[in-house]
């Protein structure tokens, strides 16, 4: 340590909101610089490298072949596929001296699609698995929490490439559990669940999630086995309901009620039930969101949801694009005050689908130009209190499908503890996760989209299928940081720490660093890596507090008890520790190592 390149820090670095980005920087791995792109110092690029020859290992046994692109891509690939329109402010665009367009690639399915288009042309080769660990780079808006979240970050991307839907189901499947070996590995419990594809388009998807408190990702999963990401969760449709007998609607004078709870307690106090009270689930809410496309220009929706419900509207992205007939990512906001204004007859507090009952404003039949989308839960039959579009009015008993309609039916609300799984097995439980890993089947997108076709065994040209299967290398580092840490410092699974031994000398007199220097030789020859404090004149309290910090799973002093013939033998993890004899520590230490293997 007094020749390693390496400054660890006492306090957090001010920019450092979450455990893993503090403990990275404080102990030396990581140093920021810019935000949300670090430079990666000797211990943690020691880590990192460990966590990619893990992947290759998992990625080789299933037959995987390395390849390696540039990070630096022409446009066209992209321009083929719509993506470069799609991803919109999401990727680092730039041009050369000449003016043509490039991209910092985020993700790389064009250019691998294209390589195998360059080399094969037959079903003799195919099927095939091919991956590489690149550095990508996104635009993030906001990065956060060190590596977590990142403009640049190291991705394990593997595609295969397949004639038959048998073929890639098997390397699907193939992949997944290499995906559970990898974090198996990594000592990282992750929990599969079911997925969006996103801007990736496709269609079967699963993510591996890593419970977190601090994760961006909220899963759900109940006690029969149902798992899948809250964007993914589709709420079990009531039956339609008979209206024949439903009363018509009406429209009652409410002023002060632009809250549902305003609402529900002016319909009890003025409009009561003989059978029961009204509650906000007997309510309407519609909510003026803005979707923002990947141009950049914006087109107002309204969603229509019970009002007892919050919108989630990172769950209504996952699918508004499709819904408003738009390709890639559509960012979804709030309406603002200009927004509001393009369109006088949305009256804030008091917006419906009628703005009388014979002339709707939203629906199908409207004729202001805005969607309307409402929940699954909004069938035909359910009668609604509702906004009549006129200030301090509302409708009372305005039934779907008789007086109103809509444009399409989108998953855009919180998912509650307790709501009931899609596939009938319980009420669900809501759990915060960090996504790292996503697969997908991919099928023919791209291979259309860039003309990827091979001659199948009656001699005719067949549309290749495909996968895409991504793993966050940087952010699995991360991520373990996160999960394997204490108040003292980072404490690291032995198959990627930075070395199997952080060795101690303090003290004084040569005696003691020659016994220090006979041990370490005793443990690289036995094949083990060591991390030295020979540092002279550092305090032992320093030396310990920068070994607690580093997080090596086993730490050996050689001090004072050297002249009782004993050296102290310490497990980072549980904190125990004993003295052995000098003669025995070496393989004291051997027989402790490998039983953290």
């Amino acid at each position: 340590m007094s020749h390693l390149f390496l400054r660890t820090l006492r306090d957090n670095p001010a920019d450092a909101e979450v455990a893993s980005h503090q403990l990275l920087v404080r102990a030396g791995y990581i140093r920021r610089a810019a935000p949300g792109v670090y430079t990666w110092l000797p211990l943690g690029l020691t880590v990192l490298r460990k966590i990619e020859e893990i992947v290759r290992e998992e990625m080789h046994r299933i037959g995987a072949q390395e390849v390696h692109f540039p990070a630096l891509l022409p446009k066209e690939p992209y321009e083929a596929t719509g993506r470069w329109d799609d991803y919109g402010d999401g990727i680092f665009r730039l041009k050369d001296r000449k003016e043509a367009d490039y991209l910092l690639a985020p993700t790389h399915e064009e250019v691998f699609t294209l390589l195998v288009k360059d080399l094969y042309s037959s079903y003799k080769d195919l099927p095939l698995s091919i991956y590489q660990i690149q550095t990508k780079y996104r635009d993030e808006a906001r990065p956060r929490a060190g590596l977590l979240r990142g403009r640049e970050f190291i991705m394990k991307d593997s595609y295969s490439f397949a004639l038959t839907e048998e073929d890639q189901r098997a390397a699907y499947d193939a992949h997944r559990e290499a995906y559970l070996r990898i974090f198996d590995r990594l000592g990282l419990p992750v929990v599969p669940v079911n997925a969006q594809s996103g801007a990736m388009g496709g269609s079967a998807s699963e993510e591996f999630l890593f419970p977190c408190d601090i994760g961006e990702d909220t899963f759900v999963e109940s006690e029969g086995g149902f798992r899948a990401n809250v964007e993914a969760v589709t709420t079990p449709t009531p039956e339609p309901i008979d209206h024949t007998n439903l009363p018509a609607a009406q429209v009652h004078h409410t002023p002060g009620t632009n809250t549902i709870a305003t609402l529900v307690d002016a319909a009890n106090t003025h409009q009561p039930r003989e059978d029961r009270a009204w509650t906000a689930a007997d309510t309407l809410k519609n909510v003026v969101v803005a979707a923002v496309l990947p141009d950049g220009s914006r087109r107002i929706v309204v969603l229509g949801v019970p009002g007892d419900r919050d919108v989630d509207l990172k769950r209504a992205e996952a699918t508004i694009g499709g819904l408003i007939g738009v390709g890639g990512e559509v960012a979804l906001e709030a309406a603002n005050e200009a927004d509001l204004k393009k369109h006088p007859g949305l009256v804030r507090g008091y917006i419906g689908p009628g703005l009388s009952l014979d002339t709707p404003v939203l629906g199908e039949q409207g004729s202001t130009g805005i969607t309307y989308l409402v929940d699954p839960r909004v069938v035909s039959g359910s009668s609604w209190i509702t906004g009549a579009n006129e200030a301090d009015q509302h409708v009372f008993g305005l039934v779907a499908g008789r007086d109103f309609s809509w444009d399409g039916i989108i998953e855009a609300v919180v998912v509650k503890e307790g709501d009931p799984a899609p596939d009938g097995s319980g009420p669900l439980r809501t759990r915060r996760g960090i996504e790292m890993g996503h697969i997908f089947h991919l099928g023919t997108r791209y291979a259309q989209a860039l003309g990827l076709q091979v001659l199948d065994v009656n001699g005719k040209l067949a549309t290749v299928t495909m996968g895409s299967y991504g793993f966050g290398v940087t952010r699995a580092l991360a991520a373990i940081a996160e999960a394997t840490h204490d108040d003292k410092g980072l404490i690291w699974p032995l198959a990627i720490a930075p070395a199997d031994v952080h060795l101690v000398a303090t003290g004084k007199g040569e005696e003691l660093y020659a016994a220090a220097e006979t041990l370490i030789g005793e443990l690289e020859a036995a094949g083990l890596s060591v991390i030295y404090d020979d540092r002279p004149k550092v305090s032992p309290g320093v030396k310990f507090g920068d070994a607690e910090l580093l997080g090596v799973p086993m730490l050996v002093t050689v001090g004072r008890g050297l002249k009782n013939g004993t050296i102290e033998l310490k497990d980072r993890r549980s904190g125990e520790s004993r003295e052995v004899p000098v003669a025995e520590a070496g393989a004291a230490v051997l027989e402790h190592v490998k039983g953290l293997s």
